[in-house]
């Protein structure tokens, strides 16, 4: 295996791994056979597997998400993409009212283990329907697992975890993190769901992200470095299962925390883990907590303003120079 994997390549290596390894696993979406998909994340997978387990569909995410539950409930693994995260939206039905709690309606007797892959987030200038990150619309539906990696061995690690989970898991891919490059992941790589990461080690302020804004997070942790001021950067990897745990621990070194989200502030993810430190952390705390989030406003398709409305690493500096002169 070559030295690097791009994020988009680690997608479809992840995916491959396990249609080898379980012949129950399947794959559904739009252009996603013969195209390799719209962002390349499929490329192989109709040459390996053939056209009984990749399926080109209708331009229908009901459709998709609806078969992958069918196909989920009666013995397959099914692993649908849904193009765009914004569309998660146009299945929201079976995704928040049928898909999470047939487990719980029939006491067990029927699973659903399915994964919705989805590409995710904004910085790429697709305007206000193709660029939002939607992690927090699935944060509000208790009975969804959610994933969203950073990196490409993460991505392949985090894949083989979602796919073999009994329960269904949304597994959010970073459009700005497509082409990125990182170590491959070794053979049989599996990252437990709900398991953070210390991506960089600090003792002065917990810098707590996800997806695309833990490389921004750990560009900040570098500027700031050059300011005396050391950083912590927790990959957070997934919202459902939280893993608190890593970032109260993280607090208890830096007594300061700052979340970096994509989300809008209102409602998105770091209000969550704020509240999470707030019940559970409030003793460890030196300084109030600051979350950088993005703006409540559609997501414009103009550059210069995108860059105005989502984080950034001037953003995140200077709230963090805030909370080291508190």
């Amino acid at each position: 295996m070559a030295d690097v994997i791009t994020y988009r390549d680690a997608v479809a290596e992840g995916i491959a791994r396990e249609m080898r390894r379980d012949a129950s696993v399947v794959c559904l979406g739009e252009d996603i056979a013969a195209a390799g998909g719209v962002f390349k994340t499929t490329t192989g997978l109709l040459e390996e597997f053939g056209a009984d387990r990749v399926w080109d569909t209708p331009i229908s995410e009901q459709a998709i998400v609806g078969a992958a539950m069918g196909a989920a409930m009666t013995g397959m693994r099914p692993v649908a993409e849904i193009m765009f995260s914004d569309f998660l939206a146009c299945c929201w039905d079976y995704l928040a009212n049928e898909i999470p709690k047939v487990r719980y309606m029939t006491g067990g007797q029927v699973t659903v283990p399915l994964v919705v892959r989805t590409a995710n987030g904004g910085g790429l200038g697709f305007g206000a329907q193709h660029s939002q990150a939607t992690e927090n619309w699935a944060l509000t539906v208790p009975g969804l697992k959610i994933a969203a990696p950073a990196t490409p061995a993460d991505v392949t690690g985090m894949l083989a975890a979602a796919i073999r989970s009994e329960d269904p898991v949304v597994f959010f891919e970073h459009k700005g993190l497509l082409a990125t490059k990182g170590p491959p992941p070794p053979p049989g790589h599996v990252v437990e769901l709900g398991r953070a990461a210390i991506v960089r080690e600090g003792a002065d302020v917990t810098l707590v992200a996800l997806a695309s804004t833990v490389p921004l997070a750990l560009k900040a942790a570098g500027v700031l470095a050059g300011e005396g001021i050391e950083a912590e950067v927790v990959d957070l990897r997934c919202l459902v299962p939280l893993d608190a745990a890593t970032v109260l621990a993280s607090l208890g070194k830096t007594s300061r925390l700052v979340t970096v989200e994509e989300n809008p502030y209102q409602g998105g993810w770091g209000a969550t883990v704020v509240s999470v430190v707030a019940d559970a952390g409030f003793a460890l705390l030196d300084a109030p907590v600051r979350r950088v989030a993005g703006e409540c406003v559609p997501l414009p398709f103009a550059d210069t303003l995108e860059q105005q409305v989502i984080p950034t690493v001037d953003k995140v500096v200077t709230e963090v120079r805030r909370l080291a002169a508190y």
